[in-house]
């Protein structure tokens, strides 16, 4: 009651969504729609086939494809997809993929003015947000601007019934932590916390089904609803702890992005239920015991990795990415210090379970 009391502030939801089986087909309808005509398809190496039959489909609305995406979207690759963009005579871009394709696709349409419409093939979260991450010199900064947004996402379950039963884990946990942290932002409001909750609802109930039967589509189109509710939360509000540390360790130490978040969560959401019990008791509610402790095990019973160290993060690198991770001040619910940001570290790296939170 005191948040409504203090007020909020809902800035709406700004992006179409097209959501269903067979959504793929409406890629060309969706382009014309924004009133273009020649769009460029990203992704990564390892999808360059599905980007390439897409492109095909589209016809006459293809520029082409640009096929090399890269994990945290390093700044030389953006400058070569840049040409590629201008050379194709392109005036809009379609992203095919997770995270790292979304994310080149946001770059572009920052630079560009281009309309940008986004199939997101993992549950990671970046298609709904405002929010483009870069790596420039070994460092990966953050910033948010309306032309970061794509105009239009088009969720497909179809394309996730393949997606590794790994991958579905670290990237459902990866979208978790977006719910978590629009929970306790600064700015959080009631719809966008009810969203967060019940997305988390839905992955507690749907995740082991999809682990166990990666061809469930029922169960797939439940957690990819549960990574849109997430992802939405993530493009209007602040984050804090958790995706500071996942930036830091992701850009400046070439971590696995979805990895590296599943990994952390439960030690950044542990750390801040110190200070946000009341808003974070659904949390403790649906996975059962601490917070922390309590996605620990469901990350556990996922499959999920646990230790930094598993990742190739040596110790001798937890005091330099503290360093990086209290540089500048940010939003956190709990104050912390560096001294605060190893120890948490410290505790990821050897994957010990969250006591007490």
């Amino acid at each position: 009651m005191s948040d409504l009391m203090q007020g909020f502030t809902f800035p709406g939801i700004r992006t179409r969504v097209v959501f269903g089986s067979g959504t793929l087909s409406r890629v060309g309808e969706e382009i014309e729609a924004l009133g273009r005509s020649r769009a460029l398809v990203l992704s990564t190496p390892p999808q360059a086939e599905a980007a390439g039959t897409l492109a095909g489909e589209l016809g006459g609305l293809s520029a082409g494809t640009f096929t090399e995406a890269t994990m945290h979207t390093p700044i030389e690759v953006t400058e070569a997809a840049m040409e590629a963009y201008r050379t194709a005579g392109a005036d809009c871009v379609v992203s095919y993929g997770g995270g790292s394709t979304i994310g080149l696709g946001k770059a572009i349409a920052t630079r560009t003015g281009a309309d940008h419409v986004a199939i997101p093939t993992t549950y990671a979260g970046s298609e709904m947000t405002d929010i483009l991450g870069e790596t420039v010199d070994g460092e990966k900064t953050t910033r948010r601007d309306a032309s970061i947004r794509p105009e239009t996402v088009i969720y497909d379950v179809d394309t996730t019934l393949t997606l590794p039963v790994e991958m579905t884990v670290t990237s459902s946990l990866n979208a978790i932590s977006h719910g978590i942290e629009a929970l306790y932002a600064e700015d959080r409001n009631p719809i966008l916390s009810q969203m967060a909750v019940e997305a988390m609802r839905v992955f507690k109930r749907s995740l082991h089904r999809v682990t166990e039967d990666p061809q469930n589509r029922a169960a797939r189109t439940d957690v990819l609803y549960g990574a849109w509710l997430c992802s939405t939360a993530l493009g209007y509000v602040s984050m804090a702890l958790h995706h500071k540390l996942a930036h830091v360790i992701g850009g400046s130490f070439g971590m696995p992005h979805a990895e590296t978040h599943a990994i952390l969560l439960p030690h950044t959401t542990g750390f801040n239920a110190a200070a946000t019990a009341e808003l974070l008791a659904p949390v403790a509610e649906i996975f059962g015991g601490s917070v922390g402790g309590g996605l620990w095990d469901f990350a556990k019973r996922a499959g999920a990795p646990l230790r930094l160290r598993d990742l190739g993060l040596s110790e001798a690198d937890l005091d330099r990415a503290a360093e990086i991770a209290t540089r500048a001040p940010y939003p956190n619910p709990r104050p912390f210090d560096r001294s605060d940001i190893r120890n948490l570290l410290q505790a990821a790296w050897e994957g010990a379970r969250p006591e007490g939170e």
